[in-house]
C-alpha cells in the first residue's frame, strides 16, 4: 500500500511517499480503507516546529478520516467488513495516521458514518468537531453532553466562523438548540458562515461589532468560541453575559493581557481547551457528532461553508503547504486518487 511517511522535522518537502505492508488488525483493533484524510493545523505544526519532538523514528501523519472497515481484530463486534466509519485520533499514541491507504487503530477511536454522509464529511470531524463540542460543553451550568434542545436559549458567539473548528461549532450549536453568532473577516466568509447555519454574522472589521452582537443578545452571550483571544479579548468582554465562558481553543499570540476587575464583575470563566485529554469526554463527544452527522447537520462543501480543497495522496505536501497558508475551506487527502 501507499503511505506518506517523515523521519525529521522540517518543511514539507520532508513528506515522502513510500511502499509499505498492508498492517493487520490485532485484538480490539480495526483496518479502515480511508477514503479521505483530513488535514489540521495541528499536522503542519508537528511536522515544521522543532518545539514538537518527533514522537516515532518515522511518522505517518494525520489524524481524521473518512472510509470503510477492511477487517477487524479479535475481540471487535461493533464493527464489521464493510462498515462506512469516520476516524479520530489516528496519530495519537499510535504511528497509525491516516495519509495512507490502510490504518489500524483501536476500534474506540471510530464510529459509524450515515450513509448519506460523505467521506470528506467524516474527514472533517474529529479534531474540529471534537473541539468544537468541548467548547459548548464547559459553561459552568451548561450540558456536558450535546443533543437537539440542549443549548436552548444559550446564545453562542463564534470567533472565526469560517475556519474548520468554528465551522463545526455553528453547526453543532445550532442543532443543540442554540442561537449561533459568528465574526468573520469579509463578505466570502460571511456566506460561508451563513451556509454553515449561523443566525447572525457580523464582519467584525467593520462598524461596531459589540454594538450588532449586542443588538441580538441584549443580555451578553452565554458562551464564546474563541480562536484568537488576544487579538479578540476586548471584543470578548463586551459582549460576554455575567457568569458567562470564553472557551478559548487556539491562539494568535502566545499571551493575553486581562483586565482583573472588568472580568471579575463580570464573573467571567475562561476555560482554555487541551483536546486529547479524557478517555470517557472524547468518547461522548465522538458519539454526540455521530448523531449529528446522522440528522444531516454536519456537511461540508460550499453549499455547506466548508468548500473542500482535495489532493491525491502524493501530493499531501502541497495540500499541508496549502493549509499552512490559509486555505479556506477543508483540505483533504484523498489516498483512492
Amino acid at each position: 500500500m501507499k503511505a506518506i511517511v517523515y523521519r525529521k522535522i522540517g518543511d514539507p518537502s520532508v513528506l515522502e511517499l513510500i511502499e509499505r505492508d498492508v498492517p493487520e488488525p490485532g485484538p480490539d483493533e480495526v483496518r479502515v480503507r480511508i477514503h479521505a484524510s483530513g488535514i489540521n493545523p495541528t499536522d503542519w505544526r508537528a511536522r515544521s516546529s522543532a518545539a514538537w519532538p518527533m514522537p516515532y523514528p518515522e511518522v505517518t501523519p494525520h489524524h481524521d478520516g473518512g472510509g470503510v472497515i477492511d477487517a477487524v481484530g479479535p475481540g471487535v463486534e461493533t464493527f464489521a467488513p464493510g462498515d462506512r466509519v469516520w476516524v479520530m485520533m489516528a496519530g495519537f499514541g499510535y504511528n497509525t495516521g491516516t495519509a495512507q491507504e490502510f490504518t489500524v487503530v483501536p476500534a474506540s477511536w471510530v464510529r459509524p458514518l450515515a450513509e448519506d454522509a460523505s467521506f470528506e464529511v467524516g474527514a472533517s470531524l474529529g479534531v474540529p468537531a471534537l473541539t468544537a463540542h468541548r467548547a459548548l460543553t464547559v459553561a459552568e451550568d451548561g450540558p456536558r453532553r450535546l443533543a437537539p434542545n440542549a443549548l436552548d436559549g444559550c446564545t453562542v458567539l463564534v470567533t472565526g466562523g469560517a475556519g474548520a473548528v468554528g465551522h463545526a461549532a455553528i453547526q453543532l450549536a445550532r442543532w443543540a438548540g442554540a442561537t449561533a453568532i459568528t465574526t468573520v473577516s469579509g463578505p466570502e466568509k460571511a456566506a460561508l458562515a451563513t451556509a454553515a447555519g449561523a443566525h447572525h454574522v457580523v464582519n467584525y472589521r467593520e462598524g461596531d461589532p459589540a454594538a450588532e452582537i449586542r443588538a441580538v443578545a441584549k443580555e451578553g452571550v452565554d458562551i464564546i468560541v474563541e480562536v484568537a483571544v488576544a487579538k479578540n479579548i476586548d471584543l470578548d468582554l463586551a459582549v460576554l453575559k455575567n457568569g458567562g465562558t470564553i472557551a478559548v481553543y487556539a491562539d494568535d499570540s502566545p499571551k493575553v493581557e486581562l483586565d482583573i476587575l472588568q472580568n471579575i464583575q463580570l464573573n467571567a470563566r475562561f476555560q482554555f481547551l487541551l483536546l486529547f485529554t479524557g478517555a470517557e469526554r472524547m468518547a461522548a463527544a465522538a458519539d454526540d457528532v455521530t448523531a449529528a452527522v446522522r440528522d444531516g447537520a454536519m456537511g461540508v462543501g460550499e453549499e455547506h461553508g466548508l468548500p473542500v480543497v482535495r489532493f491525491p495522496l502524493a501530493e499531501t505536501a502541497a495540500a499541508q503547504l496549502a493549509l499552512q497558508n490559509g486555505a479556506v475551506g477543508k483540505v483533504i487527502v484523498d489516498p483512492t486518487a
